[in-house]
């Protein structure tokens, strides 16, 4: 990554584009996916994105199965969490599996497209494991959010 701020990463479109990939993903399961940028510097991401997970109140879905994908975009690093519902379920190496296609997209400047790959990925393990249900409801937002 160049030396962009969080609100400079992605154009309105790039966002509009994060915010109808993670709308379609949660469509087939009742599963919850939120996306962080962060221009904040921090020593350990995987313990700033566990921060942000429970300052989003992820930890507060219906089923635990809230997952965030983390961007520093100050440190040029990023994180993949997941609660503790759908933690379990996934199989060995799925976090960093899904963190590297975020990543590779992100290396060739094509962010909006890494962070896209990684919610349809994580929609299809949230919908194997957690499909959607009838009265299933949106508990958390589709916006991209922006910290500092």
């Amino acid at each position: 990554m160049s030396a962009l701020t969080a609100e400079e990463l992605l154009s309105p479109a790039d966002l509009d584009r994060v915010r109808a990939a993670i709308r379609a993903a949660e469509s087939r399961t009742s599963g919850e996916i939120r996306v962080h940028l962060d221009d904040s510097t921090v020593d350990d991401v995987l313990d700033h994105a566990a921060f942000v997970f429970e300052e989003l109140g992820m930890h507060r879905t219906k089923y635990r199965n809230g997952v965030l994908i983390y961007v520093s975009v100050a440190e040029h690093r990023a994180a993949v969490i997941g609660d503790a519902g759908i933690h379990d379920k996934l199989p060995k190496g799925f976090w960093n599996e899904t963190l590297g296609t975020v990543l590779e997209q992100f290396k060739a400047g094509r962010y909006a497209e890494g962070l896209c790959r990684g919610v349809e990925r994580l929609g299809e393990q949230l919908g194997a494991h957690f499909p959607s249900e009838a009265d299933d409801r949106n508990e958390l937002s589709d916006e991209v959010s922006i910290g500092r």
